[in-house]
């Protein structure tokens, strides 16, 4: 890429981020706390899953961690 090509490609990217429909305050706040929730769902669930099967192996194999 030569410097030509350079140049009109950061020309470029600037045009097309002055289009950009960028999210308010409060949609970019909404999104974070589902993002938030959901990650901490995911963690307990897995946490629960994790313990369960750990559980069930222990009692199986007569194992002891």
């Amino acid at each position: 890429m030569n410097l030509t090509q350079l140049a009109r490609f950061g020309r470029e990217v600037k045009e097309e981020s002055r289009r950009v429909s960028w999210p308010s305050g409060k949609e970019t706040r909404t999104m974070a706390l589902m993002v938030f929730i959901l990650a901490t769902l995911v963690a307990v669930y897995l946490t629960l899953v994790d313990l369960g099967i750990g559980f069930a192996l222990s009692h199986l194999l007569g194992l002891k961690f």
